[in-house]
């Protein structure tokens, strides 16, 4: 594996591979690697010819009162786990190399309506700095697939909308979040955690779990898209978290473009965000819902009319 830290050196590199016709599959993190980014790395072998992974603490989509400086950097341990699971170049650049002109100064992209509401209303400019950054990067690579976890569920459509509306040749690939034995969704950030903050965590698995039982339990008689009883499923839910301990951000029902929940949509999600002392986790599950009755169809007719 090749460790690259600045960009002439990644065009030189990059060169040498499009002569020789072969795809490029990019794996950006920011480092402290566990196996959720191990399984971008090994889907991105799959899927193509060379694998570039990025390394680079993006200090844009930090908030004022985030966790820049203490965010966990083991660069040794990553350039090693990378390599071990079969990358081709490590792009580990500087902040001056992304940035030569500063962060206040940098030109910013900004993905209008998907990146509000959920994290971005508790993370403002969150999502502009994560859009500028991978627009860097794939000014830089031009990679023919990038990954991205499906953890960070809203930053994925983030930049699924961004690749649409900028006319990006460059195809963007969900990998399924990878979790403990215990159900919890893997986090550079769950070392944060206390003992006994870690041992509670799973419960926000676990209550979307049983959240999704009840959207889709078969012999319920209210319908899943019934509006007072999605409600009440929701609620349940943040109280058994609220109960438990978490300070709850958000937990909501979408559909699959996180627009909201029509009498026609099939395929929802699950989404939300908590904190257990000061580690702020985020998880997200599929629902899948039943079509509503001939009967409540019917219901739904006669009262638009």
């Amino acid at each position: 594996m090749r460790t690259l830290r600045d960009i002439p050196a990644l065009r030189h590199a990059l060169a040498e591979y499009r002569q020789r016709g072969q795809r490029i599959a990019l794996a950006p993190t920011m480092g402290n690697l566990h196996a959720g980014h191990l399984a971008l790395i090994e889907k991105a072998r799959q899927q193509g010819d060379v694998v570039i992974s990025s390394l680079f603490v993006n200090p844009m989509q930090f908030g004022p009162n985030e966790d820049l400086d203490a965010y966990p950097r083991t660069f040794e341990a990553d350039q090693q786990a990378l390599e071990d699971a079969g990358c081709d170049v490590l792009f580990a650049p500087l902040n001056e190399t992304l940035y030569p002109n500063g962060t206040l100064k940098q030109t910013r992209v900004h993905v209008p309506s998907i990146s509000e509401g959920l994290c971005g209303s508790s993370r403002p400019g969150h999502f502009d700095g994560v859009s500028t950054v991978v627009m860097v990067l794939f000014n830089l690579v031009q990679p023919d697939i990038a990954l991205f976890g499906e953890k960070d569920y809203q930053q994925l459509a983030v930049i699924r909308k961004m690749v649409a509306d900028l006319h990006i040749p460059v195809e963007i690939i969900g990998v399924p979040i990878v979790r403990a034995a215990d159900g919890l969704a893997l986090s550079s950030r769950n070392a944060y955690l206390s003992k006994e903050h870690r041992a509670k965590a799973p419960l926000l698995y676990k209550t979307l779990c049983d959240m999704r039982q009840a959207l889709e339990a078969s012999g319920v008689e209210v319908s899943a898209h019934d509006d007072d009883y999605q409600h009440q499923v929701l609620q349940q839910g943040r109280q058994a978290l609220y109960d438990a301990g978490f300070e709850l951000d958000y937990l909501e029902l979408r559909d699959r473009t996180l627009g909201p929940v029509e009498s026609n949509t099939r395929q929802a999600i699950l989404l939300a965000a908590a904190r257990l002392g000061s580690t702020r986790l985020i998880d997200n599950l599929d629902v899948l819902l039943h079509a509503p009755t001939e009967t409540s169809a019917a219901a739904d007719t006669a009262s638009a009319r």
